[in-house]
């Protein structure tokens, strides 16, 4: 099961050619793919076309949709945020530390193009998808 970023989404349904379009690609009916309610919130906003918002809400609502946010959670990702600043870096969006933190937590695969996530790998045991394959 790996866990597909809003970053690499965006790029998938944009028909953007990259090494992480081209593995979800790869992914998609051969192995379980997975994103988060934050994720599915990010990607959906962006459609402005409403039949294109249609399919792509039902196309993603047949893979597997974690819930990612709780009390928990947002104390563990406000302690990465944290533990990252402290060794001067500064993770640009909140919502990026919180998926990281929901993937470490849930021992998942993130692919992802957003740079905010690889100090994540490289600091706190976030296992990227596109490296694991």
């Amino acid at each position: 099961m790996i866990f597909v970023d809003s970053s690499v989404w965006i790029d998938y349904f944009n028909g953007t050619d990259t090494p992480q379009t081209n593995r979800l690609d790869a992914a998609l009916g051969t192995e379980p793919v997975s994103l988060g309610d934050i994720v599915l919130a990010e990607v959906l906003q962006g459609f402005h076309d409403e039949r294109d918002f249609r399919r792509a809400r039902h196309a993603l609502e047949e893979l597997t949709v974690y819930e990612v946010l709780g009390v928990e959670r947002a104390i563990e990702a406000a302690k990465r945020f944290r533990r990252l600043r402290q060794i001067g870096v500064t993770v640009r969006k909140t919502t990026d530390v919180l998926i990281g933190s929901y993937c470490i937590d849930a021992k998942l695969p993130l692919l992802y193009s957003d740079r905010d996530f690889d100090p994540m790998v490289e600091h706190l045991g976030l296992v990227s998808a596109l490296r694991s394959a």
